[in-house]
């Protein structure tokens, strides 16, 4: 009895196994969501100084993100950004995104723009030799690199069926910086469309 009882329970088990396997590879073949696509479609950089291990900046950057799924639709319902330098962070986005959520049809793109104001908030602290190497590569004549994360919390839409997902932007940043007026900033702005990696 308790055998019998034992080899009921296993067997249900495993068609409930492969009942969930086979709903799975159905749902993924209906629904079919694709990677989000990033692009940078604008960057401005304006007053950039670094001062005691202190930098100060402001920068306003206009994210391009793509739908290419044939089928889904994509609420964001979370966007958070940090600006970092050689895995330095220098400060989140100061006001959040805009929007900070929105939803995407299929076949679609929207902006969303994050801005990094930490010019007259008195700056962010940074180590002492990342400080260092910023004021070097700003003082240097060549383009400035920096990073941009960006991690969002998504939910994927068919119908009745939703998938949450939390991808992450990297965006490498390369702007020709110069002189400011007479102060000691620099700023500068990089080209549009340079594509970003999405990680899942």
């Amino acid at each position: 009895m308790c055998c019998r009882d034992l080899f009921k329970c296993c067997w249900q088990l495993c068609v409930s196994v492969i009942c969930a396997g086979l709903f799975v590879l159905l749902y993924w073949a209906i629904f079919q969501p694709h990677h989000i696509r990033a692009t940078v479609a604008s960057a401005a950089l304006s007053n950039l100084t670094v001062v005691s291990n202190n930098a100060s900046y402001s920068l306003a950057v206009s994210l391009s993100l793509y739908n290419p799924s044939v089928r889904v639709n994509i609420y964001y319902d979370t966007i958070g950004a940090e600006l970092r330098f050689r895995d330095a962070v220098l400060g989140p986005a100061a006001t959040g995104a805009s929007p900070s959520e929105f939803y995407q049809r299929r076949k679609t793109s929207d902006d969303v723009k994050l801005d990094f104001d930490y010019g007259s908030s008195g700056g962010v602290a940074v180590a002492g030799d990342v400080a260092g190497e910023l004021e070097k590569e700003m003082r240097s004549g060549g383009p400035l690199s920096l990073e941009l994360d960006v991690d969002l919390r998504v939910r994927y839409v068919f119908r009745i069926f939703k998938l949450r997902q939390k991808p992450r932007i990297w965006c490498s940043l390369s702007i020709s910086v110069k002189a400011e007026g007479r102060g000691p900033g620099v700023g500068g702005a990089v080209s549009p469309g340079d594509r970003c990696w999405v990680k899942y």
